[in-house]
């Protein structure tokens, strides 16, 4: 299991970055925000679900990355240079947390969901999640509880009861100034 941190220090991709972390308390979510805004970096990244391709990370893009407190997922809202959403990814975790230095973090747990811009849905790295269990990298549980959460993930974006596609949208408008939180 891999340990991630919110504030992607080691994406050796990445030259030039700002990256911001807030606790928030609220009726729709409470846990950390982060926003993680990309000025510079070695070549653009892109992926590949199904039959079209993405560019997720350039130059002027945002993530915008929720970690809602006491589950067992994290949501990144992948934004271009236009502030236009590019696609959301969520990371089934075992657990989160936060650094001495107030960086989010949680250990993968491999599985992971994507929302493309058009509606797609993809469950991505169940071969990596069966790989993980058989070299006991993780227990019979975890597994488990990455199946579990996946699913309900699954049934929830389909049942459009899934917040964070509408609410990574509004915390865009109203978060986002110059690639920065806005100070209050």
């Amino acid at each position: 299991m891999k340990r991630k941190f919110g504030d992607r220090a080691n994406w050796r991709r990445i030259t030039r970055r700002h990256f911001t972390s807030r606790y928030v308390e609220g009726e729709q979510f409470t846990g950390y925000l982060t926003l993680y805004t990309i000025y510079g970096l070695k070549e653009p990244l892109w992926k590949t679900y199904g039959h079209h391709t993405y560019r997720i990370a350039d130059k002027g893009y945002s993530w915008l990355q929720y970690y809602p407190k006491d589950s067992h997922f994290i949501v990144t809202a992948m934004f271009d240079d236009k502030r236009n959403i590019v696609q959301w990814y969520i990371d089934i975790c075992k657990k989160q947390g936060v650094t001495d230095q107030g960086v989010p973090w949680f250990d993968d747990l491999y599985l992971d969901v994507v929302v493309v811009k058009n509606g797609e849905v993809f469950l991505l790295d169940e071969d990596e999640l069966e790989d993980a269990l058989c070299r006991h990298d993780i227990t019979r549980d975890d597994y488990r509880l990455a199946k579990v959460t996946a699913r309900n993930l699954l049934r929830a974006i389909d049942a459009h009861e899934f917040p964070y596609f509408m609410m990574s949208l509004k915390h865009r408008d109203q978060l986002f100034h110059n690639g920065e939180f806005r100070r209050k």
